[in-house]
């Protein structure tokens, strides 16, 4: 049984038209061309987002969880604000504040007398009073 063309049709008909009964070859090329466009858009996607992170990581920031978390809210809010706000944030330097407070502590330990770096021991406060109390007298007790 031959199939008959239609006669409107042109006598002429493009190599995508695929015949009755046919695989549509040029679909299946779309369809898997589709899918690997929308994978490849996607990790573009999720590669740009995570900028921030991988920037602040890649410095050891000392506000990289912030960072992370300004991502993770841009991420799931759509708010842009958080991810321009972790980006100027792993781009920037926070000074390191302890290291002049490590040596301001170390300076108090050297005047109290204490060794360097046993000046926060994990022991608790002692309670002594600074003479026996008198009788009947409330004192206050001084906290060593």
């Amino acid at each position: 049984m031959t199939v008959a063309v239609n006669p409107a049709a042109p006598h002429h008909l493009p190599a995508f038209i695929a015949g009755p009964g046919e695989t549509d070859v040029f679909m299946i090329v779309m369809a898997v061309v589709l899918v690997i466009a929308v994978m490849a858009i996607g990790l573009l996607f999720l590669r740009l987002h995570t900028l921030p992170e991988r920037i602040a990581h890649k410095g050891h920031k000392l506000q990289f969880e912030i960072v992370a978390v300004l991502g993770l809210l841009a991420l799931f809010t759509h708010i842009h604000a958080f991810w321009v706000a972790g980006l100027l944030l792993a781009l920037i330097d926070i000074p390191n504040f302890g290291w002049p407070l490590r040596r301001i502590a170390g300076s108090l330990e050297k005047i109290a007398g204490v060794p360097p770096g046993k000046g926060a021991d994990d022991e608790p406060d002692r309670i002594v009073p600074d003479h026996a109390p008198d009788e009947g007298a409330t004192e206050v007790p001084k906290i060593v």
